[in-house]
This record gives C-alpha cells, structure tokens and sequence, in this order.
C-alpha cells in the first residue's frame, strides 16, 4: 500500500481502529494489541525498528547482500496423537518457505501481469536446525505432549511452565511452534522488538505444510509464508483500517486496498482508486487461500533486508550455528568424469564415476546463460533428463551426498540437445459408433494430442463420394442417416503443424424403421391428381414395374420446417428423382447415372408451401420385383449439401424420353421455364434428317410424342434445341 508515514505511532493509532473479523485467519496483530498492554517499552522500540527501516529504505547507497540461510526449529506441542504432526509434514513445510521467499514456487506464473515486474525474490531460504543451543545434533524438531486442549495469542504455547514448550535461543533460531489453536486461527507471529523469549511463530496444525492434517484451502504451506512476513516486519496489504482506504503496510509499490481478501478472488479487483492493476490480492500477506497466493513485491523485500543489516533486530541470525553441523564434516567426495551417453532433442542421460559412500546425488541443470538451476535427486551416478528444449545449450552439475554431508558441485558440464524432428498430428484411433438407432448414431476416439480439430468422412458402404463433418472433441453425433443401410467412415485430425493420417476404416449399420410393405397398393399414381401423401421421417417404398411407370408423392412443408430433403435410395435401376411445385414446376432434380442414390434438397425455402414428388425409370429403365425407398425430411435449418448431383435451383429444364428402344413412338417429357419455340429432330448416323419440327412449349411439363412408325430400324440421334440449351440422345428404333 504505497502511502508511507514516517512515525510507527501513527500505524498504532490507524490499526487500534480495526475491528475484529470472524473470517481473520491471522492473529499477528491481536498479539500485537496484547504486547501492547502487557509489555511497557514495546511501543517505543517499534518505532525505533520502524525508523530504523525507513532510514535502510531510503539510503540511496544501500548494497545487495548474500542469499541469507535462516536455521528453524518446529515444537510441536499436542495433546492427540492427530495434532503430533509427521515429520514429513514439517519438511512440506520448509520446501514451501524456501519455494515462496525465493520466488521458486511453480504457481508464480498466476500472478498477474502488471505484478510480475514488482515481484521480488527475497533472497532468504530456510533450513532445518542441525545443531541444537547445547551443539548436539538434531532433527530440528521437538515434540512435547501437553495437557492444554487449544492455545491462544497469549504465548502460553511457549512455555513450558503453561504446557507449552520453551524456546531455543531466538537470536539464534527462528522458532514456530505448532499446535491447536483457538477461535479458528490459522496462526500468528511476533513482530520484530517483542519479548526475546516469546520471539518465533505459532501454526495451527491445521495450516502447516502440504501434507498429513493441512486442510484447504489452507493446505500449501501458506500460512507460515505469512506469518514469517509478519516475524520479517511486514503488515498486512490493506493497512488493517477496517475498509476506510486510510491505512497503510508501509510498502510503496502494493496498491492501497479497502480491506481484505478471503478466497480467490477475480482480477483485476479495483478499490480505493487503485484501478487499472487493482488490489494485489495475490500478494502473501493477504488473506486469500493458499492457492491463490504467489508473490512478495521488492518494497516487501527492501522492508526485509532492514532486518539483517548491522543494527537490524535479525542481524543476529547471520552468525548462528543452529543450520550447521555440530561434528566436523568428513568430505564427501565430488563427482566428476560427467558425460553424455544418450542425446536427443528433448532427452538426455549423463553419468558420472560414483562416490565411494554417496547414498544420493543432487543434479542439477540450466540453460545456458540463464539464472535458475532446476534441481532433481538421484540414487545412483546416472540421469536422464526429459523435456529439454530442442537444439539448446545446458550446463550440469552434481553434488554427491553422504551420511556426514553433501560435497562441493562438481565442475560445469556442458551438452547441446539435437533437432526436433517435425511434428506430426497424431491419427484418431480407437473409433467407436454406439447408440445407433434408425438414422443416427453416436461416434467417439482417442483424443490426439494438441488436435484442435477432427473431420468425419462417411458415406453409404460402396458408394463413391464421402461426406464429411467437422468437430473440435472426439465425439459427435451423425444424424439424417437412411434407415437400415450400412455406413463406412474414417476420421482425420488436424493439429496447428498439419493434418493426420486417415484413421482406419470403421463400420456401422443403421437399424430399420417402421417400412411399409413393399407393395403395388399405391397405383395408380401415374399422374399428379392421383400423388401419394408422404410422412416425414417415414421410409415409403414402391415398385417402378414397368418402362411406362412413373410414381407421383406430394407432401406440404410448414413454415417452422420450410427446408426440405427427399432421398430415393435402395434404387434396383437407374431411378431418377424430381420436385415439383404446386404449379407443376420443376424446382429440383436429381439424375445420377447408373444404379446410385438420388437426393434432392431444398434450403431456400422460406414458407410453408406444397410439392410433388416424380420418380421414373430413367429412359424406361424399371424393376418389377424390387422396391425403391424414398424418405422426407424437414427442417428449419440448411440440409448439408453432400453431393455434386444436389443443387438447389429453380426452374432447371429437363428432358425424358421413352421407351427406348422405340417402336411406332418416342414419347418426350420436356420441363420448360416459359413459352417458347422448340425444335426437334431425329437423325440417322449418316447425318440423314428423318423427322424434325418444331413444337412451343409452355411452363411446367411439356408432353410430345415423336411417330416412329415408317422410321427403319437403327441408331438415331435425337436432337432437342431452344434458346436455353441444347439436347442430344440416342436412340434406337427397333420394329
């Protein structure tokens, strides 16, 4: 919080105002109040450290200092066996403080933008005490069993006289006790310039550590980051004023904030004018969960510092044993002969010559120039290094540990990866169709990695072109498939560096519908007047029996499903389809050669209209034993055009004739857009013309019969001619 008052006093006046908060999960400044009132001069050496502070802030000749090591002692004080926490649980705790004081921690990533660059490692880490006040050697962890069910900011948990337990030297050691404490607190610190013997920090067992009894959202060793914020002389990031914007942490470069934050909060979080960057909720010495912290600021760094130069109430700590080993240390070996025996592109094994009495190595690697060494544990003289970057430098070094200690870092060994090879997008495999039913199923694969989109290719088993669908997840519903008909399919992904393989290919077969006989019961419907209503989404199958038989449907669309699919399929010959409007109008066609399905689609419609359906043989071509399937579908969005042959046009002419071969007449079948003269004639292959006329046609269908009678038998070519297009066929006169 950037406003700075230059006597503490003032802070006292501003904090004495806060009022008290069920969700406070810090007791810092409550057993601040309680010094306050019980210890006569405290007040006074605050001000001092503070003025002491501020003078360290504010000297422009100030130099940088060394990475600080500072020894820790955990007294763990319980009554349950629950509250005895693990020692496993006290080494999550230590990895965490030497994590967040160095900015190592992995989630610093999350802190926002505009606060990266004001994020400061503090140059402190933490060590377990290896020699106790009597130079013995230690764990660094006492344990006491106490009759005392919770503890309170009052210290009684450090001292052994009230069950609690006394502290080593705290000029020497950073004391934290951990144990049950009161009122849902999750601990609290002693300012700098309190009472020697109560000098440390006190942890609920509840918020120590990562592991064993921490619970969230206070399960990431967070807790103790905070308080020891509060032992190093840092305040909390609102200024503690109860939301009045009036109070300050004495930090120039934390956003002045109305009050505090629980949870995890959404960035940015504007208050107390401090937009655009908002409130440094992220910051350790807020109140949000432990996930949602990430950083300290270099103004929260600088505050710190003051406490370790001559004259600073931690100085005291840079000349302490308690993280040294009490027994001279036997050298332990340093590796060396470092080299490479397996080298690729994101991969690399070193080895080494073992250390007599090495009962682990520390490795640890960096790139090239950079500052931050990441850090791995062996237990033999080998490693194999994974997602190293492609064609970049590394250096290495290794330190041997034995049972009297670690050994100097070998010298630097240096390697260069190799190439990457290209990448390639991975081929969807493991396709699966489930819930199949009439006319759809549900298709599902293995997700490919970095694939940011799949293509679905199917079709009819044995027919010649794919339709195909695409999705960003591997899975996805086809629909509007025909009834009781085998599908095949394949599927293909597509990654920002290129596209897959097809898959194999898969399998799958619509169940049947409700299909009427397959009868003769609709004739006669030769003709428009006699059309046979169609129900949509309900397979109607017929006969074409012979070359003279044409079948008329009809069906009316709405206006909430104006868009329309018709689909002959199951066609024993070379059936063609055509929709008619109420005008008896061609509207749309589909003439597909030899045995294929037909599909017409209409995705300009706009009203509810009526329309009829003509299926024939084309030129005569028919089956009288084998039925033909036709569906209607409607919908109120666009059909998916699958095929060259589908086209939604208005109007398009046409012409059929029959029977051919012809006999004593050629009957023609003309659809035409308007009146106009048409010229017909029919010609031999020596270029002979043996009957030709011209006949005006008008809008819709146009019937002509051409008399074949005195015409000899033979190849005849037939030609029709208008303004619009020009027509040649083949026929053959056989008498």
């Amino acid at each position: 919080m950037a406003k700075i008052y230059t006597a503490f006093f003032i802070i006292m006046v501003s904090v004495s105002a806060y009022a008290q908060n069920e969700k406070r999960i810090c007791g810092a400044m409550d057993h601040h109040h309680h010094l306050e009132t019980t210890q006569p001069g405290y007040l006074l050496k605050r001000n001092q450290i503070e003025q002491f502070t501020q003078n360290f802030i504010t000297n422009p000749s100030k130099k940088n200092r060394a990475v600080i090591t500072i020894p820790v002692v955990f007294h763990v004080v319980y009554k349950t066996a629950i509250q005895n926490i693990p020692d496993s649980q006290i080494h999550s705790q230590i990895a965490t403080l030497n994590q967040d004081f160095r900015r190592l921690n992995t989630d610093f990533v999350n802190t926002p933008g505009p606060f990266q660059g004001i994020s400061a490692d503090c140059e402190i880490q933490f060590v377990l005490a290896r020699r106790d006040p009597n130079g013995d050697s230690t764990t660094g962890i006492t344990r006491t069993l106490t009759t005392v069910t919770t503890f309170s900011v009052n210290d009684n948990v450090k001292r052994s006289i009230d069950g609690g337990k006394d502290p080593w030297p705290t000029t020497d050691y950073l004391n934290i006790w951990v144990c049950k404490l009161s009122n849902g607190l999750l601990g609290y610190a002693q300012f700098p310039g309190g009472p020697i013997l109560s000098d440390g920090v006190v942890l609920s067992y509840r918020g120590t550590g990562s592991n064993g009894t921490a619970l969230a959202p206070y399960n990431k060793g967070r807790t103790a980051t905070h308080e020891i914020g509060h032992w190093l002389n840092l305040f909390h990031i609102w200024g503690d004023d109860g939301g009045s914007c009036n109070g300050t942490d004495l930090v120039g470069d934390t956003p002045n904030q109305a009050s505090e934050n629980y949870g995890c909060p959404v960035y940015p979080k504007i208050s107390c004018a401090n937009n655009p960057s908002g409130e440094m909720f992220m910051n350790f010495m807020d109140y949000t969960d432990d996930a949602c912290m990430s950083m300290f600021s270099a103004g929260q760094k600088s505050r710190m510092d003051a406490m370790f130069v001559i004259g600073g109430p931690r100085h005291s700590l840079l000349s302490s044993l308690g993280g040294q080993y009490p027994t001279p240390v036997i050298n332990c070996g340093t590796p060396n002969n470092l080299q490479s025996t397996t080298l690729g592109y994101n991969t690399a094994t070193i080895v080494w010559d073992a250390v007599i009495g090495a009962t682990s190595y520390t490795v640890q690697i960096k790139e090239t120039g950079g500052v931050n060494w990441l850090t791995y544990t062996s237990s033999a003289p080998s490693y194999t290094f994974q997602n190293l970057n492609s064609l970049t430098n590394y250096e290495i070094q290794i330190q041997a540990t034995c049972p009297s200690g670690p050994s100097i870092f070998s010298s630097i060994f240096s390697l260069t990866t190799s190439s990457a090879p290209p990448l390639t997008c991975g081929t969807p495999s493991s396709l699966f169709s489930t819930n199949i039913s009439s006319n759809s199923t549900d298709l599902s694969w293995q997700s490919v990695l970095d694939a940011v989109q799949y293509s679905i290719f199917y079709r009819e088993l044995g027919m010649p072109n794919w339709d195909s669908i695409a999705c960003l997840s591997p899975t996805i519903v086809l629909d509007n498939l025909i009834p009781q008909t085998a599908y095949e399919y394949f599927i293909r992904s597509t990654c920002p560096y290129g596209i897959s393989p097809n898959s194999t290919l898969e399998y799958f077969t619509t169940l049947s519908s409700t299909v009427p006989a397959c009868t003769e019961d609709n004739e006669p419907n030769d003709v428009v007047l006699n059309a046979i209503p169609l129900t949509k989404n309900t397979i109607s199958t017929s006969i074409i029996s012979s070359e003279m038989d044409q079948d008329y449907f009809t069906f009316t669309t709405t206006q909430q499903q104006p868009k329309f699919k018709v689909s002959l399929t199951n066609v024993p010959a070379d059936y063609d389809l055509r929709i008619y409007n109420s005008n008896g109008i061609l509207t749309l066609s589909s003439q597909n050669g030899r045995i294929q399905p037909e599909v017409c689609i209409s995705n300009n419609s706009s009203l509810a209209e009526t329309y009829y359906v003509k299926v024939n043989g084309y030129n005569g071509k028919f089956d009288s034993v084998n039925c033909y399937r036709l569906l209607l579908e409607t919908s109120n969005s666009d059909f998916k055009i699958q095929d060259v042959n589908e086209f939604d046009s208005e109007k398009k002419s046409s012409l059929l004739y029959y029977p051919n071969p012809a006999n004593n007449y050629v009957k023609l079948e003309l659809y035409a857009n308007g009146n106009q003269d048409t010229y017909y004639e029919l010609v031999n292959l020596l270029g002979q013309i043996s009957i030709s006329g011209i006949f005006t046609t008008h809008t819709g269908l146009n019937n002509f019969d051409l008399n074949t009678t005195a015409i000899p038998n033979g190849v005849y070519l037939l030609k029709i001619q208008n303004k619009n297009e020009k027509i040649i066929e083949k026929v053959n006169i056989v008498h």
